[in-house]
């Protein structure tokens, strides 16, 4: 086991990878990877994909000891890849679950076959033996909250009158954990969602709140555009990521509503969403690395694959199963996520080519890129 391997190990230059070589030499069978969709997020092809070969590359794997794929959003077709993988002989399976279903569906099959799981990004509280390698997800919420009350001030937003347009909770635990860190920061509650009345001392309303079934951005433009066109007194909203936030924004930019006046938020650090960040229509977003998250989860997986148990150091925390709901409290890797504004995005996502600079800059202006400090 490399000395000292543990969260903070890993970053850009994939050098960390490095100390496993002995640890994937001395393992055996292959680890299947599977990513969610290509649709809820550009990160899992234009990120996650190439991130993880170059993990699987920089600790000594071949091509032909893993295989990634992706179920493209059909919860059939991952249960479908997770059976074939074990099939042909993974000894550990890094999946991304769709839901929470199909999530126990992988679980309990790949348990039963002796195969260790690895719930990369989306947490699965079925089974034993499943790690789960992500963000630490109510801090992810915590600095959407955070960034929100900032911004409430820096706006000059008086008397907020708050909507917040809440992810997939429906099918998705993370999104219950975005929401409780969001709602601790702004509210100090950490119910999701929240009765509408809600105050708190900032002085600030709630108007409503509500779930965007299964993160639909254009669901979530819809719920919005309702909501704006019922309450007009509606002066600043939280929303869980990039996606929802640009649908809010295009209902505002469709009212006329001019920028810097009504406070959105996000995350991911989508290209979209940092163009509204730089023209002033979001607040911020939550940054978080996928070069860390694909290191992270390679290296536990070669561990296991080893028939090694992952050092606390890795292995840095818990996750649990939202309050109400079945299933079991499971070890976690967890990394530190980044809130990005127009102050510190050139040394976050430009540093890191999360983002192109020169589709950035044609999107949202050579101003406003000049003015972040972005050329």
């Amino acid at each position: 086991m490399p000395a000292g391997l543990g969260v903070k190990s890993f970053d850009a230059s994939f050098s960390a990878m490095a100390q496993l070589k002995d640890l994937h030499a001395a393992g055996k069978g292959s680890v299947g990877v599977i990513l969610p969709d290509t649709t809820s997020s550009t990160r899992y092809v234009n990120f996650d994909l190439p991130y993880l070969k170059k993990a699987f590359a920089a600790a000594g794997y071949s091509s032909s000891e893993y295989k990634i794929d992706n179920a493209q959003g059909d919860d059939a077709k991952e249960l479908a890849l997770a059976q074939a993988d074990i099939t042909a002989g993974a000894k550990v399976l890094i999946f991304d679950p769709l839901n929470g279903t199909v999530g126990s569906q992988i679980q309990q099959y790949a348990e039963s076959h002796g195969v260790k799981t690895i719930s990369y990004d989306r947490a699965t509280f079925q089974g034993t033996n499943v790690y789960y390698v992500s963000f630490d997800n109510v801090q992810v919420g915590k600095l959407i909250g955070d960034g929100f009350v900032k911004c409430v001030a820096d706006w000059g937003v008086t008397s907020p009158q708050v909507f917040e347009l809440d992810g997939g909770e429906n099918s998705d635990p993370n999104a219950v954990s975005f929401a409780q860190g969001y709602n601790q920061a702004i509210w100090g509650k950490t119910d999701s969602p929240l009765p509408a009345g809600t105050t708190n001392d900032k002085g600030y309303k709630l108007v409503g709140d509500q779930i965007t079934p299964n993160w639909v951005n254009a669901t979530g433009g819809t719920i919005f555009q309702q909501q704006f066109t019922a309450h007009k007194n509606i002066n600043a909203t939280v929303e869980a990521n990039d996606g929802l936030a640009n649908a809010v924004i295009n209902v505002l930019k469709n009212s006329n509503v001019p920028a810097k006046k009504i406070p959105t938020t996000g995350q991911d650090a989508t290209p979209e969403g940092m163009a509204n960040v730089l023209t002033n229509f979001q607040c911020g977003s939550v940054y978080k690395a996928v070069y860390l998250e694909a290191q992270d989860a390679v290296a536990i997986a070669t561990i296991l694959r080893a028939g090694q148990t992952p050092p606390s150091a890795l292995i840095n925390g818990t996750t649990s199963p939202p309050s109400g709901t079945q299933g079991t409290q499971q070890p976690a890797s967890l990394l530190v996520p980044i809130w990005v504004t127009t102050a510190n995005m050139k040394d976050t996502v430009i540093k890191d080519n999360f983002v192109d600079k020169s589709a950035l800059c044609s999107a949202a202006g050579a101003p406003a890129c000049a003015a972040a400090g972005i050329s």
